[in-house]
């Protein structure tokens, strides 16, 4: 192992057709894409620390290629599995890179101060490293756990003190939180950096991205090719309109256009994977005239939903339990860019994830109990939701 103190920001990885950014306070050049860490095969079955050998030359080639393309920040975290224990053989044992030529970033949300220390002790053990660049609290998603995991003597003061160890570089925090949580979390001071869900068709965080840059606090922003629209997948139409980029380069560039924004992730697992990626950069700031012509053609897709002019964010919560913002949005996806398959991959998630995504399916029950009190004139909020439902719930196949 590398005895490199973590609060020694390493040298980062020059390459021509990649840029870097100032990650915010840290004072790390991160590459303005990241390599994370959830896609790779068998990442979820157990036992964590068991690496199949088709997983790790999956992995080897993945990172060599990302690596060699300029990228110098890896994002992993203990709730993705075996990643980290992956990428400790991958990085130390098959590439053998030096430890001061990239940004290691995990994340782990254990609830106490001891349990928080011995999940950091076994994360080192499973990157095969002493120090971790960035270290980011796993999952403030609530108001009650932002309250709890900042509390006096909770996890997020013991990873404060590994910070100054020297242990840990800097502390952030991951959220799939709503925004108003998100700044009072950013407000507490106790943070370097923030990972947050951001992009061009989910734009409701922009304050929270805001109130961190104007805090000098690194950006990172979480999943924008899968639960930024399941972009991989596009549809016809929506890839003739981001053209001549792919909706996973333009989505990135939208982006990476805002200054305050200093990386993104991109779960790549295939070598098609980066040349997509290499596709991104170079990006201005701010958008060119041909990025501009295309947020026009996307923009003006909006105006065949009834619901345009209405984010519905302020509905929520709501008395039925149906997260009536993501309900709309999937269902903006579906009728303006023909998004269908994306809208039941992620409606049908609702009711299995908890906090870390919220809400009722939108059952004739729970439409029902709908307050409508505040939605505007004109917009039959009920039969949007119904309709939704009808188009996107498949049923659980019984296991019987």
């Amino acid at each position: 192992m590398n005895a490199m103190s973590a609060d020694t920001p390493p040298i980062r990885n020059y390459h021509d057709s990649m840029q870097y950014r100032r990650f915010g306070k840290t004072e790390r050049e991160i590459s303005v894409i990241t390599l994370g860490g959830m896609r790779y095969l068998h990442g979820w079955e157990q036992p964590r620390d068991e690496v199949p050998t088709d997983m790790l030359e999956q992995a080897v080639n993945v990172t060599r290629l990302a690596l060699d393309a300029g990228v110098n920040h890896i994002e992993t975290a203990y709730g993705y599995g075996k990643s980290e224990h992956c990428y400790g053989k991958v990085l130390n044992e098959e590439l053998q890179i030096p430890r001061d030529s990239y940004h290691l970033m995990t994340k782990g949300g254990a609830q106490t101060a001891d349990d928080i220390k011995r999940m950091v002790d076994e994360q080192l053990a499973a990157l095969q490293t002493d120090h971790i660049d960035l270290y980011g609290w796993h999952g403030i998603n609530t108001a009650e756990i932002q309250q709890s995991a900042c509390a006096s003597g909770g996890p997020v003061e013991e990873l404060l003190k590994l910070k100054e160890q020297g242990v840990i570089g800097s502390v952030g925090f991951s959220t799939h939180g709503p925004v108003d949580v998100i700044c009072r979390a950013v407000e507490t001071g106790l943070f370097d950096f923030v990972n947050l869900h951001y992009y061009y068709f989910f734009q409701r965080n922009w304050p929270a991205v805001a109130l961190a840059a104007a805090r000098d606090m690194g950006v990172f922003i979480i999943s924008p090719n899968d639960k930024g629209g399941q972009l991989f997948n596009p549809s016809a139409k929506l890839s003739a309109l981001t053209a001549p980029w792919t909706p996973i380069q333009w989505n990135a560039r939208f982006c990476l256009n805002r200054p305050e924004i200093h990386t993104l992730s991109f779960g790549m697992s295939e070598p098609e994977h980066v040349t997509e990626m290499q596709g991104v950069t170079p990006v201005s700031v701010p958008m060119t005239h041909d990025e501009q012509a295309v947020q026009q053609q996307l923009d003006a897709q909006v105006l065949c939903d009834p619901i345009s002019a209405y984010e519905g964010h302020e509905l929520m919560p709501d008395p039925s339990g149906i997260n009536i913002p993501e309900v709309l949005r999937f269902r903006r996806m579906w009728k303006c860019y023909d998004m269908h398959d994306f809208g039941v991959y992620r409606y049908n998630m609702l009711q299995e994830k908890g906090h870390w995504f919220p809400g009722v399916f939108a059952t004739p029950e729970a439409v029902a109990k709908v307050d409508t009190s505040r939605v505007p004139a004109g917009i039959h909020l009920k039969a949007l939701l119904s309709e939704t439902h009808q188009a996107f719930f498949k049923p659980k196949e019984s296991k019987e």
